[in-house]
């Protein structure tokens, strides 16, 4: 009989440990810097993300596990394999970015930096651990670390009662799913009698017939927790009140960070731990995907200019938009016999989606400084004050559609319809590809709103005349380095787009 007493893999678990150190850190120091101070707070946060992505590069070598049984077969409940470093990368990179633009909104908004460094990076910690767990308790608790602090984050303007609003729509939500999920998973372990998905994919291929109807029920109550953490339809209530209420940068952190989360525990779940019911969640996953992208983008049309609508919760339904164009492949995974291709055509759409959205919120950022409404109208003119941002977010609305120059935008949709395509989904695809043209109108829609001439200028006039300054006031270094390396990223991309696929590919699970 083998030691139940094993060592701990401290390289293979470094990027949720230094994260998770790094905010007990901020807080400490939190205690102890004077008010004047509290700005030092953000550099630690982002020293310690970089530290946290560094840690990415030695895994690189191989597939490595920890945390094993070590008696009988052996299974492992933390396993540091290409599919975990992608979305771990994709974590801590998203992060990172939403750091940077915290650093304006906390003093604009006159959050706490104590607090709010301490929930960003423990969020950050939960998700980073999330794409590494391979049993069903793991996976639970790394979703609530990441969800729990998200919470507080969307709350933290206190006496803001849109503020408070969101968070209690956001909190009720979330622990409805958190219940729901709880009770399935207690039902696939009475089944099965095991929490690792991989004896759990072998459990379920043989459960007693007297606990089916348990079993099936378990796999349904599951997925439904996870759809509830994607934003899919009609589990989608809760984001454009929660987005729009939040602070700026909570709500970018939660449209990438938050969708990577829920989209990495539903692969997990359905690819690792119950693709013995393939024929179950991969339809319902397609009818979710089409309910999902068709209600997103058709709530985000009626967000127009004219009618005077919030920029942010246009984002908010275009995020609901591209979480069903993110589920279509793990849809088709359930049809395909080998759904390693698929899978990595939602990684490849996710890196692609991460990087030009908080690129665009990065933008909602800056012009929010000078327009705590961020409406629509506000957008204006961009191009007559600021140049280069409005160049920035007409590139990031043109990936977001999917038009040249935004090359790496069209290239992830094709890859995707295809992985609908390969896997005889073709209704699905000929539903993406009407959803695709519907979300063209807004996306351009807002384009052509920053080169109109500012509201108080005639469309003749000279866009040097004094009505149109150039610029209102230096943009915070932080920002800027948020907006250029989103840019950078997607103009990278857009060169290459072959590079994020073949990075992608590898998240084969």
């Amino acid at each position: 009989m083998g030691s139940l007493v094993q060592s701990v893999d401290w390289l293979a678990i470094a990027p949720p440990t230094v994260t998770a150190v790094v905010a007990l850190a901020v807080l400490v120091a939190d205690l102890f810097l004077p008010d004047a101070r509290k700005p030092l707070l953000g550099r630690i946060a982002v020293a310690g993300l970089v530290l946290a992505g560094l840690s990415l590069l030695p895994l690189l070598g191989g597939d490595r596990s920890t945390f094993c049984l070590t008696t009988g077969t052996r299974v492992c409940s933390y396993t540091a394999d290409h599919f975990t470093l992608v979305i771990q990368f994709l974590v801590l990179g998203g992060a990172l970015l939403t750091a940077l633009l915290s650093f304006s909104a906390l003093d604009d908004l006159e959050l706490p930096h104590g607090e709010y460094w301490f929930l960003l990076l423990s969020s950050a910690a939960g998700a980073a651990l999330l794409p590494a767990s391979r049993d069903l308790a793991t996976l639970v608790v790394a979703l609530e670390v990441a969800s729990l602090p998200a919470f507080a984050l969307v709350g933290l303007r206190r006496g803001d009662s849109r503020s408070s609003e969101a968070a209690l729509k956001f909190f009720l939500s979330s622990v409805t799913a958190t219940a729901v999920t709880l009770l399935g998973v207690s039902f696939v372990y009475a089944a099965t009698g095991t929490l690792h998905l991989a004896q759990v994919a072998e459990g379920l291929t043989h459960v007693d017939p007297r606990l089916a109807t348990l079993a099936e029920a378990g796999v349904a109550l599951t997925l439904v927790g996870f759809a509830f953490k994607t934003a899919a339809v009609p589990f989608h209530f809760w984001v454009p009140d929660t987005y729009a209420g939040a602070p700026l940068p909570v709500a970018a952190y939660l449209s990438v960070i938050g969708k990577a989360v829920g989209f990495t525990g539903l692969i997990l779940v359905t690819v690792l731990g119950f693709p013995s019911y393939a024929d179950v969640w991969g339809p319902a996953l397609a009818v979710l995907a089409a309910l999902t992208m068709t209600i997103g983008n058709v709530a985000a049309l009626r967000q127009r200019p004219e009618r005077d609508r919030s920029a942010v919760r246009l984002l908010a339904w275009s995020s609901v938009g591209q979480a069903g164009y993110l589920l279509v492949p793990i849809a088709a995974a359930g049809y395909a016999g080998g759904p390693g291709h698929a899978i990595g055509s939602t990684v490849a759409y996710a890196l692609m989606y991460a990087a030009v959205n908080l690129g665009a919120f990065a933008v909602a950022a800056l012009v929010a400084r000078t327009s705590p409404g961020n409406r629509i109208t506000d957008y204006r003119g961009l191009y007559a004050r600021r140049p280069l941002a409005a160049l920035a977010l007409g590139f990031f609305l043109l990936c977001l559609a999917g038009l040249p120059p935004g090359v790496i935008g069209l290239f992830a949709k094709v890859t995707v319809f295809t992985a609908a395509v390969d896997a005889g989904l073709g209704w699905l695809a000929v539903v993406m590809a009407v959803n695709v043209v519907i979300a063209l109108y807004y996306y351009l829609q807002w384009t052509a709103v920053l080169f109109k001439p500012a509201a108080g200028q005639p469309a003749g006039e000279d866009a040097e005349a004094p009505q149109a300054p150039r610029s209102t006031g230096r943009i915070p270094l932080p920002l800027a380095t948020a907006i250029a390396l989103a840019a950078a990223l997607g103009i990278a991309l857009s060169g290459a787009p072959q590079l994020v696929l073949r990075f992608a590919s590898g998240a084969l699970l």
